[in-house]
């Protein structure tokens, strides 16, 4: 499987400094038409390869051949509770409304779980370090975004839409189903850039886990049915953990008929 690949391509500390330019670059386009972005870009540049040094020292361990499963377990364990920070702190806009730790665990967990259960017990994968930890982080690592983006999506719409949703409670009709289109929508505003690139796989667009089989020299069916099992659980889970997170928001308008934007003490 991926493991027994052969690496033919390698990468020399020149060739990332070597890509690092582009990161210049970035920055000169934020200077040059004044976006305000220095700090962050470099901070986050900085902190990315940091980040990503650290992790691979710290998966050499977790990631031997001899190495037991245990550490991949306590690896992707780790993963969840900061992946569970993540949402609290991406979700902090959302003041009152923001989702509970409880909530946040579950909605980061859940498809997680779901996601292993799934390559794991039908045997999509072999279960190994090597397989368990990355595909742990994929599902991780592509929910995050959408979490985030779906529950501020949300908040902005009853807030922008205040008058509509006071308007059919006057008329009767219970929170949950006033604030229903909201939902809908935050959801599905979440869920459309995976949608959209899922329909670019394979034309204008390779993905990371095929593109490393490719330069690592796998043969380029088992690349693209590994590719496909990633991209299906990755929408799964981004479906899943949108959703939990969209509609424990909403809770917090179950009761009063409105959202509150107060920001959380």
């Amino acid at each position: 499987m991926i493991r027994n690949v052969v690496m033919a391509a390698t990468v020399s500390p020149w060739g990332v400094a070597a890509t690092a330019a582009l990161v210049a670059l970035t920055l000169v386009v934020s200077w040059r038409l004044d976006l305000g972005l220095h700090r962050v870009i470099f901070l986050s540049s900085t902190r990315s390869v940091v980040q990503l040094l650290a992790t691979g020292l710290l998966l050499v361990p977790a990631l031997r051949p001899d190495a037991h499963l245990a550490w991949a377990w306590v690896w992707s364990g780790t993963m969840l509770v900061f992946a569970t920070g993540v949402v609290r702190r991406r979700t902090t806009p959302l003041g009152a409304n923001r989702p509970s730790i409880a909530l946040s665990a579950i909605a980061v967990t859940c498809p997680v779980a779901a996601g292993l259960a799934v390559v794991f017990c039908f045997g999509v994968l072999p279960l190994k370090p090597w397989t368990l930890v990355p595909m742990a982080g994929i599902i991780l690592g592509n929910t995050l975004p959408a979490t985030a983006a779906g529950a501020i999506r949300f908040v902005e719409l009853v807030t922008e839409e205040q008058g509509q949703i006071e308007a059919m409670l006057a008329l009767g009709f219970k929170t949950k189903e006033a604030i229903r289109p909201q939902v809908a929508r935050a959801v599905k505003t979440a869920l459309t850039p995976e949608i959209e690139r899922m329909r670019m796989i394979g034309l204008v667009l390779l993905p990371g886990t095929m593109t490393g089989m490719l330069l690592a020299g796998a043969d380029p069916i088992n690349a693209v049915m590994t590719q496909m099992v990633v991209t299906f659980l990755v929408l799964g889970a981004i479906t899943v953990t949108v959703a939990t997170v969209v509609l424990g928001c909403s809770l917090s308008a179950v009761g009063d008929g409105r959202l509150s934007t107060r920001p959380s003490r």
